[in-house]
């Protein structure tokens, strides 16, 4: 019986069953397990979940293939991953917006720069978002993937009736609280947060401090919730590779990698139509700030961490003439305001799960959903998968189902560096554009010695 499930990689699952594996099949089967268990032995000392998470990815594909009916029933495994994954949402989304907003209640004495710099994250983010709605609806590496075996329930989806403008505006205004968080429907939490924090703003000092370090603290338990959510993500995508193989085949797999080539292209027409521009048009000095930038950068993309980056980045723009004040309150704001890369992504990916489950987005839609995505991207750069978070939160809110996700997750790591990367270098251009804005970038500005210094330890 287990041979008949073992063996090549056939065209028909239906027709491979019915025969025995060949010798070279097993050979082939064998070499692959062996493969894998190198794998294993390579990853296991690293202590790298990106490693355990391809790891699993690449297990999973060839359980799935291999033993399809062991493979059906690890769906669990994908499905209690995402179910602590959406404990998530709420209360970070809740905790990080009041704090994003509330503490920066003092930008009433910062006054021009501050209104500067936020309207320029706003615009720029806007054209992150459209820019990956473009590259998905031309590419639509989504599409392909559904097939009998699910095309009931995409079908379903697919036809629900369109809601009318009046709807659409009154979905987006929570009624009860609660019931907004316990459905999912993360807009409303959005917006119920923002006049919370709006509110807290306009509080006495006292008050709003207890409240603040209420918000700060339940968003330091999150971002570590998060982190112990995070080590179940092996299993969740090892469960779900399996299960997408058994089903659709090897599909799926193609649609990712033309994901990941949609995004690269996305990323590099962004900084090129976007943020080349923005720096031409603010006069800043090109030679200079790449070389400034060009250590964060590569720390952002090797770590795919914008946290592991933000020191540095702040001392490479006050290398090349942005002022100590103005770096210190444009580039931590737009450490949360100003994510560049993960908006794009967001977009681009949202329509690409769409796509997948055979969802028809109207433009309408698809507006909605940059404004969604645009709100709830903000203040949630430290938390680890930080994206998956906000695109698991969103999906709800448009009918949209959770399992092209995983598809997405097996990749996600290679597209984290790169919209990682874009986050920083956005940042430090708008620290320096703001700079130039206020009148106070110093064109031949002479770094002192400790900041043209390189980092004491090596980056990892």
């Amino acid at each position: 019986m287990l041979a008949q499930t073992l063996g090549g990689f056939p065209a028909t699952g239906a027709s491979a069953a019915a025969e025995p594996p060949t010798p070279l099949a097993l050979a082939a089967l064998a070499a692959r397990w062996l493969a894998l268990a190198a794998l294993a032995w390579a990853v296991a000392p690293r202590r790298s979940l990106t490693g355990w998470i391809v790891l699993s990815m690449l297990v999973g594909i060839e359980l799935g293939h291999d033993a399809p009916a062991v493979a059906l029933n690890l769906k669990v495994l994908s499905d209690a991953f995402l179910r602590l994954v959406k404990t998530i949402i709420a209360p970070l989304v809740f905790a990080t917006l009041v704090v994003g907003i509330a503490g920066h209640a003092n930008l009433k004495q910062v006054g021009r720069m501050g209104l500067k710099a936020l309207i320029y994250f706003e615009v720029v983010t806007t054209f992150a978002l459209f820019i990956g709605l473009a590259a998905i609806n031309f590419t639509k590496a989504g599409t392909g993937i559904k097939n009998t075996a699910i095309a009931e329930k995409a079908d379903a989806l697919a036809v629900a009736a369109p809601q009318t403008v009046a709807e659409i505006i009154l979905h987006i205004f929570p009624e009860n609280i609660a019931k907004s968080v316990a459905e999912g429907q993360v807009l409303q939490v959005v917006v119920f947060a923002i006049i919370f924090a709006i509110g807290l703003a306009l509080t006495p000092e006292k008050p709003r401090r207890l409240m603040l370090d209420l918000c700060e603290s339940l968003s330091e338990v999150m971002f570590k919730f998060t982190n112990v959510v995070m080590y179940f993500a092996p299993l969740g995508v090892g469960g779900a590779m399996a299960y997408t193989v058994a089903k659709l085949g090897f599909g799926p797999l193609l649609n990712a990698f033309q994901l990941l080539l949609t995004l690269y292209g996305a990323l590099v027409a962004f900084v090129l139509l976007v943020l080349l521009p923005v720096a031409l048009f603010a006069r800043l000095p090109l030679r200079r700030f790449v070389a400034a930038v060009a250590e964060p950068v590569s720390i952002a993309f090797a770590t795919t961490s914008s946290e592991a980056a933000l020191p540095r980045a702040m001392e490479a723009m006050e290398s090349i003439g942005v002022p100590r004040r103005i770096v210190a309150f444009v580039m931590p704001t737009g450490y949360s305001f100003n994510l560049d890369g993960t908006t794009l992504y967001l977009s681009l990916a949202a329509v690409f799960v769409a796509q997948a489950a055979g969802v028809t987005l109207s433009f309408g839609d698809q507006m909605l959903l940059v404004f969604t995505l645009m709100l709830t991207s903000k203040g949630v750069a430290g938390v680890p998968r930080a994206s998956l978070v906000i695109l698991l939160a969103t999906l709800p809110s448009f009918n949209l189902p959770a399992w092209p996700v995983f598809i997405i997750l097996g990749i996600d790591a290679l597209m984290d560096m790169a919209r990682t990367a874009v986050n920083v270098l956005g940042n430090c251009l708008a620290s320096a554009v703001v700079a130039r804005w206020e009148g106070e970038f110093v064109d031949n500005y002479v770094a002192p010695p400790d900041l043209l210094a390189p980092e004491p330890t090596a980056a990892h």
